[in-house]
Parts: C-alpha cells; sequence; structure tokens
C-alpha cells in the first residue's frame, strides 16, 4: 500500500495533560497520525476564535508518545488559520452546551476545503440522545420532556424507567427508578433547577447486567465491539463510573443495527461512532467524543485507529 501523503492536523480537545494514555481514544488518534507522517497541532476549544473571516486557534505544536507521565512535548504556543489545515478534529468531550455547539458553527466555516472530523453540522444536528429518535424499531421505548406530567406518564405505563440528563455524558446524573421508588418529583425538581434543557426517560433494560455494548463504526462499517459490565450494585456501565470493559463479539442484532444506522453515519460524514446496545436494543449514538479503541485494540487485535486514519487518508487523496 502507498505511504500516505502527509497531513497537517489540528485536534480540539480537552487539556491533554490529565489523559489517560492507556485509554483515551484521542491520544491513540493521535498517535497512530504521528506514525503515518502526520504533523500535529494542538488546542483547547476556548482557544478557537472567529476574526474578521478567519477561523483561528491558539495552541501548541504537538508530539505525543507513551510514556506514563511525559506523554507529550508542546512546541512555542501559536496562532494559526485553521482553513490552512487538512483535517480538523472535533474531540472535546460533552457537556453539549452553547460553548459545545458554537465549536461547531465556526468548524463549519472551514468545511469543505478542510476535512473537520466528525462533520460538525451533522454532530451539532444529530447529537448522540437524540439521533437514535430516528430509529424507534431499534431503540428501547422512549420519551423527551421536561413535563413531569409527561414523564410521570411514562413511568406509570413502563414500571421501571432510566432518567437522565439529555445532553449529559459519561454517566453522570443517570438515575434508575424501579416501580417502587418515590423520587421522581425530587429529581424533576433537581434536573429543571439546574437546566433549562428537558430530559431523557427510557425503559429499563435488564439485559444491562450483562453488560452495555460499545461498537464502534468507522465510515458507517463496524470493527469491533466491546463489553462494560457494571460494577456489582450499580446500574451504569459507564467506564467513567466504573464499568469494567471485557472483550465481545458482534451478534446478528448488533450488525442488523449497524447495516440500518451505517448508511447515515457515513453520508453526514461521521467518521468514527461508538454506538451503545443493551441486549437486543440500540440506546446511543455518541458522534461527539467516542471512545473505546484502545480497549478494542487490546481484547481484539483491532487498530480502529489505523482504520479512521485510512478513512480520513481517502477522503483527502
Amino acid at each position: 500500500m502507498p505511504t500516505p501523503k502527509s497531513l497537517k492536523v489540528a485536534i480540539q480537545m480537552d487539556p491533554i495533560g490529565p489523559v489517560n494514555i492507556n485509554a483515551d481514544s484521542t491520544f491513540r488518534i493521535m498517535e497512530e497520525a504521528q506514525k503515518r507522517g502526520h504533523t500535529l497541532f494542538y488546542y483547547t476549544p476556548d482557544h478557537l476564535a472567529f476574526q474578521e473571516g478567519r477561523i483561528t486557534a491558539r495552541g501548541w505544536p504537538i508530539e505525543v508518545r507513551r510514556v506514563e507521565g511525559d506523554h507529550y512535548t508542546l512546541g512555542e504556543m501559536m496562532e494559526v488559520d485553521l482553513s490552512d489545515y487538512d483535517v480538523v478534529w472535533l474531540r472535546q468531550d460533552p457537556p453539549f452546551d452553547m460553548g459545545y455547539i458554537t465549536t461547531t458553527h465556526l468548524l463549519d466555516m472551514i468545511t469543505p476545503g478542510t476535512l473537520v472530523v466528525n462533520d460538525p453540522f451533522w454532530v451539532r444536528n444529530y447529537p448522540e440522545k437524540l439521533l437514535v429518535l430516528n430509529f424507534p424499531d431499534l431503540t428501547p421505548p422512549t420519551a423527551i420532556a421536561r413535563d413531569l406530567g409527561t414523564i410521570r406518564a411514562f413511568k406509570e405505563k413502563h414500571g421501571d424507567i432510566i432518567l437522565k440528563p439529555l445532553y449529559g455524558n459519561g454517566g453522570a446524573g443517570v438515575f434508575r427508578l424501579d416501580p417502587n421508588d418515590r423520587n421522581l418529583s425530587s429529581l424533576h425538581e433537581l434536573f429543571t433547577g439546574m437546566s433549562r434543557e428537558p430530559m431523557i426517560v427510557q425503559k429499563f433494560l435488564p439485559d444491562v447486567s450483562n453488560g452495555d455494548k460499545r461498537i464502534i463504526l468507522v465510515d458507517g462499517a463496524p470493527v469491533g465491539a466491546i463489553n462494560r459490565v457494571p460494577q456489582k450494585g450499580e446500574t451504569r456501565s459507564n467506564m467513567h463510573v466504573g464499568g469494567r470493559p471485557e472483550k465481545v463479539g458482534l451478534t446478528e442484532r448488533d450488525r442488523e443495527i449497524c447495516a440500518k444506522i451505517g448508511p447515515l453515519l457515513k453520508e453526514k460524514g461521521q467518521v468514527f461512532v461508538g454506538i451503545d446496545v443493551i441486549g437486543d436494543y440500540l440506546t446511543e449514538i455518541n458522534v461527539t467524543s467516542p471512545t473505546g479503541i484502545q480497549e478494542l485494540e487490546r481484547f481484539d487485535g483491532t487498530n480502529a485507529a489505523e482504520l479512521i486514519w485510512q478513512a480520513i487518508e481517502a477522503k483527502r487523496a
């Protein structure tokens, strides 16, 4: 295979200092880019700007390496015009708030001359807990509402439910309310007191005790999966809150789900996506800052970072 041409790559991400180099997907993407001869520039979202028609970022040339406590070296801080770059990665974590949304509007302005991964227009319009609504045949019973009466009616119908913030991440603020629970009104007060956004409620899936499967898709095609098993006594399986990753294969149902959603993801420029599947049901389509590629590589030997860069290089060829 011919060596890909060197690309100028900018990474918009949260501060790199605290990242876990053995788990962070952005770090693995940077590591693979460097291996392939691409040059890296790193900046945080607060240093993205619009200046008289130019989209700029203040940040640093960066080199990364897999050394605990010494995993990166920065060059001199500089301001760059992002339209001069071949690829810009949109990789900061949610919350998916107005700050996050503003960065997608700004990065829109450098496309299609610069490839932004994932496509910011569709990241903005297809956040994880909303995109699944396009596939009601694949998902558990779901409601999105702020009104307590609507949420209470959903709970009365389904009995055992999950209540969570619409734009959260990492398992934060996720509550299970079983048929005997008496906390719905209090939780509603808590959520509405902190935010003007609606909440999402889904029927609880007992299969979560067997794990919440994260399936990685590259350019719309599944490349592998990991299972995330919740700790004893815990409903949430996210690795941020102590979920245990383990090796798992793709089932026929998993492939059916991917076949239905993959073409849309590819069409909308969502190169790196992580979907969540519990039992036979799709619960989230993560397009903002998906994770899981390091665990997949350890368990299966699948170098998803390489596959991601092959897809990007083909688009820039």
